[in-house]
C-alpha cells in the first residue's frame, strides 16, 4: 500500500498489534505507549506510507530532514531506535527490511482503521488530549499533570528521555572509558573496540583519558580485581574517585547480518547525557571505520574546534591497523603489559605485527619491550621497522615514533629532544613526552633538574604509572638527592607501584648510603621474580666489586648472565659481561679482561656492549682491537650523542694514553666537555660509562703531573657518586686523587686518600693488581 502524498491528519494506522495516529505522533502496542522520538516517529511514517516499498536512504532522508543535511549515520541510528521500539531481534526483521546499497522497505501489510477505530484509541487517550491542551501555559501544574498521565500510561522513560546536553568538556577534563558491551557472541570484539576507540580519542589534543594503569590501581582500591570488566556502574565510580567528567560507553549489537555501533557519554556527577550516537555497520570489516565516526562526532559535540578535529583525524584503519585481528593481539597485549610486565607481553605484540606486518605502533611497543629487558639489538630493529611505516599512525603516534626512533636508533638525543618539545606543545596532557625527556633524553645530555621536572610532569598526568616514578628517583641519585628519591619510590610502593626496577633504583640508593641491612633487605625481597632477581645478582656483584671482592663479584655475574641467557635475552648477558671485563680492566686484571670483552661480544651486538668491551680493550693495552671497534662505532652511528660526545672522545683519549701521548688525550676530549656530567646510553641502559671523560681527562693530566689538574678531575667524580654509583671509576677515584696530591706535592692530603681508598677496600681480595700497586705507592709516602 501506498499513500502517496495524502497527509489527513484524521487517518489512524494499524499493523500487526500497533496502532498509529500521526496527528498525535502517537505509537501504540496493545493499547500501551511505545515511546519514539520525533523523527524517528516520522521515518516510520513514510515508511508505512510507502508499505512494501523500497524507500532509498537519500529520499527518506529528504522527507524526514526537508531542510536539513544530515548525515547518513543519523538515519541508521533512528533505524535502530525504530526497530528497537517495534521489538525486532538482531535475527529476525519481521517490519523493516534492509535492502543492500538502496535503502529500507516496510515488510509488514499497513490498513487505514476504520472511523469507530479511531474514536475508540481517541477515546482511551482523551485525558493526555485535555492535560496536553491546558499545558499550553507551561505551568508548573501542567508539567505535573504530565509526570503524572506518563506514569498512569506507562510512559515514564519517554517523560524522562534525556537529549544530550549542550554543555562543552574543557581541556582540564578526564574521561573514562568502560569497556565495550558486546552482545554479537563473537570474541573478535572484546577489548578490540575499546583499544580502537581510545587510539582515536587520544588523537585529540583536546581530550585526555583515564589511563589504564590508573584504572588498574582505583580498582584495586575499591576492592575489585586488577584486571576487573570495567562496566558503566564500575566506570562511574572511577570518575568519581579520579575526579573525572564523564563515562564513555561503547557496545555492539548483532542486527541480522549486520551490526550496531553504540556510544554514550554520560557527566557522572550528575547523570546528564553529553553525547550518544547509533551507527549502523553492514560488514564486520566496516566496524572500525564506524568508531571513526563515533570519536569524531563526539570530539566536535564536546568542544574541540573544527580546526583541531580536522587537522587530527587520521582514521583508524591508517593510523593503527585494518585488522580487527591484530587490534585485538595488540589490545591482549597492552593488557598483559599492565598486569605481568615487558617479556609476557612480547609474545602479543608479535602476534600483532605477524596478523598486520604493517602495523607501526606494534613494531613500536615491540622496541619499547625489548629496550626495557635489554636487548638492544632487538629494540633498534623494531624501532626502525616503526619508523618506516610511520606514514601509518596518527599524529600522536607519529611523534612518540619519531622521539623513540632518535633515541634508540640514530641516538641523536638533540633532535630526539626538539621533538619531544613539538610533541608536548602539540599534545600538553599527553605523558609521552616526559617520559621519553626524563628517560633517557635529560640524563643523557646531563639535564638532570630538566629530568626531575619532566618525571614530576608524568607523575601529575599519570600518578598511578610507574615510569615517573622510576624517572624522578633516577635523576635525583644524579643530582645526590638520595632522600628525596627514596622518598618518590616509598611514594610509589604506597600507591601499590613497584616493579623489578623499582626494587633495583632502591638498591642504588642504600648502596650509595651504605646501607648494609636494607640491601640485604631488598636482595630478600627480589628473590621469587626473575626479572627482579637477574637484575639484583648483577647489580651485587657491582657493588662487591666496588670494594675489591672480586671473586664474589664474579660468582653473582655469572649467575645473572647465565640466567639472563636462558630467558633469552642474550643482549642483557652481553651488559653484564661488559660491566665484568671493565673492572676487571680497571683493576689491572689485564688477561680476564680481554677474555672477558671477547665473551661480552659474543652475548651482545649493540653499539653499548661495542663501546663498553672496546674500552676495557682499551684499559688492558689491546689498542689494535679498541681502536677497530671504535671505528666502527664511528661508521654505523655518526650523529649518536653519546657516541660523539662521550664513548669516542674517552675511547680515543685511553688509546693516545696508551702511546703516551697525554697532550693528545686532552685535545681529544675538549668535545666531551659539554656533556661530561651526563649518563651516556650505556649508563642508563647498562650502568657503566658515565664520566669515563673525565676519568680519562684525570688520568692524562697526571701522565703531565698536572696534579692540581688531575685532582680537580677527579674530585668531580667523588661529587657526583650518584652518576656513577657502583661504577668502578667511583672507587678509583679515591685512589687517583691520592695520586694526583703526590704529584702536586700535598703528602697529607694524599695519604688521607689513599687511606680513604684502602678503608672502602678492607675486605678486598689482597692479589687485585690495583690493589698491590696502591699499598707500593703508599708505602713510599
Amino acid at each position: 500500500m501506498a499513500a502517496g502524498a495524502d497527509q489527513d491528519p484524521k487517518q489512524l494506522y494499524g499493523f500487526g498489534p500497533f496502532r498509529v495516529d500521526p496527528e498525535k505522533e502517537l505509537l501504540l502496542r496493545e493499547g500501551e505507549t511505545v515511546p519514539l522520538t520525533p523523527k524517528t516517529f516520522q521515518v516510520l511514517l513514510v515508511l508505512m506510507r510507502h508499505s512494501k516499498e523500497v524507500v532509498t536512504k537519500d529520499d527518506l532522508m529528504k522527507m524526514v530532514w526537508p531542510d536539513t543535511f544530515v548525515e547518513e549515520a543519523n538515519l541508521s541510528r533512528n533505524i535502530f531506535l525504530l526497530r528497537k521500539a517495534l521489538g525486532e531481534t538482531p535475527q529476525d526483521h519481521q517490519y523493516i527490511v534492509t535492502v543492500p546499497g538502496r535503502g529500507y522497505r516496510f515488510a509488514e501489510d499497513v490498513q487505514l482503521l476504520a472511523e469507530q477505530d479511531l474514536n475508540i484509541v481517541a477515546a482511551s487517550h482523551s485525558k493526555v488530549q485535555v492535560q496536553v491542551e491546558a499545558s499550553r501555559p507551561w505551568g508548573w501544574i501542567a508539567v505535573s499533570v504530565l509526570v503524572l498521565l506518563a506514569i498512569g500510561t506507562g510512559a515514564l522513560r519517554l517523560f524522562f528521555h534525556r537529549s544530550p546536553t549542550s554543555t562543552p568538556l574543557t581541556e582540564r577534563d578526564t574521561l573514562v572509558l568502560a569497556d565495550f558491551s558486546n552482545s554479537t557472541g563473537d570474541p573478535i570484539f572484546d577489548g578490540t573496540l575499546r583499544q580502537g576507540l581510545a587510539v582515536q580519542l587520544e588523537q585529540s589534543p583536546f581530550l585526555s583519558l583515564i589511563p589504564d594503569e590508573r584504572i588498574q590501581q582505583t580498582l584495586q582500591l575499591m576492592g575489585q580485581p586488577a584486571d576487573a570488566r570495567v562496566t558503566p556502574k564500575l566506570a562511574k565510580e572511577i570518575c568519581e574517585r579520579t575526579d573525572s567528567a564523564a563515562v564513555l560507553e561503547g557496545s555492539i549489537a548483532g542486527l541480522g547480518s549486520e551490526y550496531v555501533l553504540g556510544f554514550r557519554a554520560t557527566n557522572c556527577r550528575t547523570g546528564d547525557l553529553i553525547s550518544e550516537e547509533q551507527v549502523e555497520v553492514h560488514r564486520k570489516e566496516d566496524v572500525l571505520h564506524a568508531l571513526d565516526q563515533v570519536a569524531t562526532k563526539f570530539r566536535s559535540r564536546v568542544g574541540e574546534s573544527l580546526a583541531s578535529v580536522g587537522q587530527h583525524d587520521t582514521p583508524l584503519a591508517e593510523a593503527t591497523t585494518s585488522s580487527l585481528e591484530a587490534l585485538q593481539a595488540y589490545s591482549e597485549a597492552s593488557k598483559v603489559l599492565r598486569m605481568q610486565g615487558e617479556i609476557a607481553a612480547v609474545p602479543f605484540f608479535k602476534r600483532a605485527v605477524a596478523t598486520d606486518p604493517k602495523f607501526a605502533m606494534a613494531y613500536a611497543m615491540l622496541g619499547i619491550m625489548h629496550s626495557t629487558i635489554g636487548d638492544s639489538s632487538l629494540a633498534e630493529k623494531y624501532a626502525v621497522k616503526a619508523y618506516e611505516l610511520q606514514a601509518r599512525v596518527n599524529d600522536r603516534e607519529k611523534f612518540f615514533i619519531t622521539a623513540y626512533y632518535d633515541g634508540r636508533v640514530t641516538g641523536n638525543m638533540e633532535r630526539a629532544q626538539q621533538t619531544c618539545e613539538t610533541w608536548a606543545t602539540t599534545y600538553p596532557r599527553d605523558d609521552g613526552p616526559p617520559s621519553f625527556l626524563g628517560g633517557f633524553i635529560d640524563p643523557t645530555l646531563g639535564e638532570y633538574e630538566q629530568g626531575v621536572a619532566a618525571a614530576e610532569r608524568i607523575i601529575e598526568l599519570t600518578p598511578d604509572h610507574q615510569i615517573g616514578y622510576i624517572d624522578r628517583a633516577f635523576n635525583l641519585i644524579a643530582l645526590g638527592r638520595l632522600e628525596e628519591a627514596k622518598e618518590t619510590l616509598r611514594t610509589a610502593s604506597e600507591r601499590g607501584i613497584e616493579v623489578p626496577f623499582s626494587l633495583i633504583t632502591q638498591h642504588d640508593i642504600a648502596f650509595l648510603k651504605a646501607d648494609k641491612s636494607e640491601v640485604d633487605r631488598l636482595v630478600a625481597r627480589a628473590r621469587g621474580n626473575s626479572d627482579a632477581e637477574i637484575r639484583m645478582s648483577d647489580h651485587q656483584a657491582a657493588a662487591l666489586a666496588f670494594s675489591g671482592r672480586l671473586q664474589q663479584a664474579r660468582i653473582l655475574s655469572q649467575h645473572a648472565i647465565d640466567a639472563a641467557q636462558q630467558t633469552g635475552y642474550q643482549e642483557r648477558a652481553g651488559f653484564f659481561a661488559t660491566r665484568v671485563a671493565l673492572r676487571e680492566a680497571f683493576y689491572g686484571n689485564v688477561q680476564a679482561a680481554v677474555e672477558w670483552a671477547r665473551k661480552a661480544r659474543e652475548l651482545g651486538k649493540g653499539r653499548e656492549v661495542e663501546y663498553g668491551a672496546a674500552f676495557a680493550l682499551a684499559l688492558s693495552g689491546a689498542s689494535s682491537q679498541a681502536e677497530a671497534l671504535g671505528k666502527d662505532l664511528e661508521k654505523h652511528f655518526p650523529e649518536d650523542t653519546a657516541v660523539r660526545f662521550s664513548y669516542l672522545p674517552a675511547l680515543r683519549a685511553r688509546l693516545a694514553l696508551n702511546h703516551h701521548h697525554p697532550s693528545i688525550a686532552i685535545g681529544t676530549l675538549q668535545s666531551a666537555s659539554h656533556y661530561e656530567l651526563g649518563s651516556p646510553r650505556s649508563a642508563v641502559n647498562a650502568f657503566f660509562g658515565a664520566m669515563y671523560p673525565v676519568y680519562v681527562r684525570g688520568e692524562a693530566y697526571l701522565a703531565e703531573h698536572r696534579g692540581v689538574e688531575a685532582a680537580a678531575e677527579f674530585q668531580k667524580i667523588l661529587d657526583h657518586r650518584g652518576i656513577v654509583v657502583s661504577d668502578p671509576i667511583g672507587v678509583l677515584a679515591q685512589l687517583q686523587i691520592g695520586r694526583a696530591y703526590v704529584e702536586s706535592g700535598e703528602k697529607a692530603k694524599a695519604k688521607s686518600a689513599y687511606k680513604d681508598f684502602f678503608t672502602v677496600w678492607q675486605d678486598a681480595d689482597p692479589d687485585i693488581p690495583i690493589l698491590q700497586q696502591a699499598h707500593a705507592e703508599y708505602a713510599k709516602l
